[in-house]
């Protein structure tokens, strides 16, 4: 639609008996091989309000919906795992089945994105935050009901809010790319919070201890990994820079 305007004007400045008709030959000739600074201002706006309403679209694609379902999931998991006085096996597995769902997509939204190029600011804001909100609820049920220490809800909660806040912090020096070990951190703490949502008896029970074990234990070695890339990277992100501003100087 935003070319239509362009091709009207055009259209009508060179029609017989419009205004604007009695234009001089050289005008007439600019016109003709479109190198008027009118024509070539139109296109270009409507070339930059066409590329917006692109970008404001690509907001609903399937990776931020993903998201965003993730993001709804949270109050529903928290009203089922609190039903029934928090105990009911009945609710508890409703409870896990909306967890598991969040935890699928949490898989899928990031790889979608990367492979058909559907990254959006949106997304790299409300991803991580959808991350840690359905592992917070989970964690702190968990301790609210009295089925997993408070230690454990906070050493995963400071681990967690303490790297994504550290990453934005050195952004301005290059991205810490995630590792192997924080993905099998991931991994784990979701296998083992989801084995915590169930009302698991006997062996299992015992096996969900040790499951969670192994997710604290990668939490912090990880989140360990992290602190010292961030160190390194923001390092060598100054000595880059006071490099380039020697440079300049010279």
């Amino acid at each position: 639609m935003t070319g239509v305007p362009a091709s009207a004007a055009g259209g009508s400045s060179g029609a017989p008996g419009a205004p604007g008709s009695a234009a001089t030959p050289g005008a007439a000739r600019d016109s003709g091989s479109h190198g008027s600074g009118a024509q070539d201002e139109r296109p270009v706006r409507g070339g930059k309000i066409a590329a917006a309403a692109v970008n404001q679209a690509s907001l609903w694609n399937v990776a931020n919906l993903l998201t965003m379902l993730r993001l709804l999931l949270v109050p529903g998991f928290v009203a089922l795992m609190l039903a029934g006085g928090g105990y009911d096996p009945a609710w508890r597995s409703l409870a896990w089945a909306a967890f598991a769902i969040a935890m699928i997509t949490d898989l899928f939204d990031g790889h979608l994105a990367r492979t058909y190029n559907l990254v959006t600011d949106f997304g790299k804001i409300a991803d991580p935050i959808a991350d840690k909100a359905i592992m917070g609820a989970a964690l702190i049920c968990l301790s609210g009901l009295g089925d997993l220490p408070w230690w454990v809800t906070i050493v995963i909660l400071a681990r967690e809010v303490g790297i994504t806040l550290m990453r934005f912090v050195v952004i301005r020096y290059g991205v810490i790319p995630a590792s192997r070990g924080g993905k099998l951190k991931t991994l784990t703490q979701g296998v083992a919070v989801g084995m915590y949502v169930l009302a698991l008896t006997g062996w299992l029970a015992t096996a969900r201890f040790w499951v969670m074990a192994a997710a604290v234990v990668l939490t912090v070695v990880t989140g360990l990994d992290y602190v010292r890339q961030a160190i390194v990277l923001r390092r060598q992100g100054i000595a880059e820079r006071a490099a380039v501003s020697e440079e300049t100087e010279a």
